[in-house]
């Protein structure tokens, strides 16, 4: 089915984490295939179709921006990354033209594709939530909510009144859950983070 949605999307790519659990600094700069992490979203956020890139930095902000190649994006830098995830997402929500949609995509799921990014904008639907879905490993045949996910511009306001702490928008998810389409997307990848060592080895 042909999305006739013909509102532009920006990508908000959240990359404001230390990576303390995995002793390597910033999982920004954590290397896949040669390049750092937060360089290959960026670029395959917008190669995937968002028309523009905002890139929320925080723990060690400087050495993330001279170690990466980041000057096709809009950078910004979270002072406040310590109080968790919830900080990043506005500053890059508040960042974004209000009259887009946002993409919001996390730097440490190395398996986000150019074709992930593609599918979900062209899943999208007017006044929804899309969010890319993978295959729970236990639990055959079922599909379990993960990123990235594009938020309406109708819904930014209210998402945003809902994010505290490490949460995101995972508040308003749970309370409006009949808003969220499920797009699969075990095809392109598991949708794990990485969070621990043995994760790292695995996914890079």
């Amino acid at each position: 089915m042909e999305n006739t949605d013909l509102v532009q999307v920006t990508g908000v790519l959240l990359a404001a984490g230390a990576g303390t659990r995995l002793g390597r600094g910033p999982k920004a700069l954590l290397p896949h295939t040669g390049r750092p992490l937060v360089e290959i979203i960026a670029d395959n956020l917008l190669a995937g179709g968002c028309h523009e890139v905002v890139v929320v930095l925080g723990a060690e902000a400087q050495a993330v921006s001279a170690g990466a190649n980041l000057k096709p994006y809009r950078t910004l830098v979270n002072h406040k990354w310590p109080s968790g995830m919830g900080s990043s997402y506005l500053i890059g929500d508040a960042a974004a033209n209000a009259d887009d949609h946002i993409l919001v995509a996390l730097v440490d799921q190395p398996g986000l594709t150019v074709r992930t990014v593609s599918r979900l904008l062209v899943s999208h639907r007017p006044g929804r939530i899309t969010s890319a879905a993978y295959a729970a490993p236990d639990n055959l045949g079922m599909l379990r909510r993960g990123h990235p996910m594009v938020i309406d511009v109708r819904l930014r306001p209210a998402v945003a009144s809902t994010v505290v702490g490490d949460a995101g928008a995972r508040s308003f998810l749970r309370q409006k859950p009949w808003l969220v389409d499920l797009i699969d997307c075990s095809d392109e990848s598991t949708g794990e983070d990485v969070d621990t060592v043995e994760q790292m080895r695995r996914l890079l």
